[in-house]
């Protein structure tokens, strides 16, 4: 079953008084009332990380992950609350001062604080990342308005690039470039920079966790609504381009993997200026490549001869076609389940 049918069929009638749940289809809690903005994100070793040969990075990717629920929204996390199951092999003392300090250096970076969390003894590692951020306004999914532009912030498909080295799939030789990517999968560069500034342009948004098309799809998902997005518009590193030039790689196999944590929003045309202007004082790169169409008009991506692409897998979709267990992410609440294809969990087939 798909996460939004067990959604609809399941739990959304019980979250019908609760307006701040925003119909458990958003990234975030938000009570208009109290400020109060929330995002939960759950991640298990095999599912959603490697594993824990580098407790370090993998504290730090969970960290990025769950704040930048918050971010795309236009809120500034400030609190975040950690639990945590494991055994003595996972929380060795060696472990834990890798991941004291690492925790130490996302919250100077940030300007989060840690207000509390749980752990327990189990076989299975996990964590689970409570985000709050105060504010009297969100940028909400489902709000795109026909011929918006589609905005993405940074660049994407390094991180999966990251993941094959990762996994061996693919051979870098030893150096800065290997390097790079690596810390690109573990260390995403979430853009805290827009947090204030998106509220002004953005019509609608969402974080790239799953894969840009995934995402944009869920992103508009209750809307009678349909995109165009050009292939070449769609922003990657430099070292990217590079690597897929040298070893004769398809750049559409990369630019919808997920785990790229930057904000993919909307904007009418008249705010192109001012988009413009953002990106240019805050160092942000932000790309508009596409808009949004109406429903009669299928969702599409045009390669650089202006042909439609076909693709087999759009990003990361969350089923219930494995065991699993019920699990907060992404749409504030989703089942998480083991990965059926390369995206934000880290072990999907490449």
């Amino acid at each position: 079953m798909h996460e939004f049918e067990l959604i609809k069929n399941y739990f959304q009638k019980l979250s019908k008084k609760s307006l701040g749940s925003l119909n458990l289809n958003d990234d975030v809690f938000f009570d208009k009332k109290n400020n109060l903005v929330i995002s939960v994100d759950t991640y298990s070793e095999g599912s959603h990380f490697i594993n824990f040969k580098k407790p370090d990075l993998v504290i730090k990717k969970i960290i990025r992950s769950s704040i930048s629920d918050l971010i795309c929204k236009g809120v500034q996390p400030k609190y975040y609350f950690i639990s945590a199951s494991g055994n003595k092999k996972s929380f060795s003392k060696s472990n834990l001062s890798k991941i004291r300090k690492s925790l130490n250096q996302e919250q100077n970076k940030y300007k989060i604080f840690l207000s509390g969390g749980d752990t327990i003894f189990s076989s299975k590692l996990s964590f689970t990342i409570i985000s709050i951020g105060f504010s009297k306004t969100i940028v909400y999914r489902n709000k795109a308005k026909i011929n918006d532009d589609i905005y993405v912030s940074g660049n994407l498909g390094d991180s999966y690039m990251g993941l094959l080295l990762l996994k061996d799939k693919i051979k870098i030789s030893k150096g800065p470039l290997k390097k790079y990517f690596i810390n690109q999968y573990y260390m995403p560069n979430i853009q805290l920079k827009l947090v204030e500034k998106i509220k002004n342009f953005a019509n609608t948004s969402i974080d790239i966790s799953d894969g840009l098309l995934t995402d944009l799809d869920k992103m508009i998902n209750t809307q009678n609504l349909s995109y165009q997005i050009k292939l070449k518009d769609i922003p990657i590193s430099n070292n990217l381009k590079k690597t897929l030039e040298l070893k004769n790689l398809a750049k559409i196999n990369y630019i919808s993997k997920g785990d790229d944590y930057q904000v993919l929003f909307t904007a009418s045309k008249s705010k192109r200026r001012i988009i413009s202007k953002a990106s240019s004082n805050y160092g942000v790169k932000i790309t508009r490549i596409g808009s949004i169409k109406a429903s009669s008009k299928k969702s599409t991506i045009f390669d650089h001869k202006n042909k439609q692409i076909s693709l087999k897998n759009k990003g990361y979709f969350h089923t219930t076609t494995t065991l699993c267990k019920l699990d907060f992410k992404r749409n504030f609440w989703y089942v998480g389940a083991t990965c059926t294809l390369s995206g934000c969990c880290g072990v999907g087939i490449a």
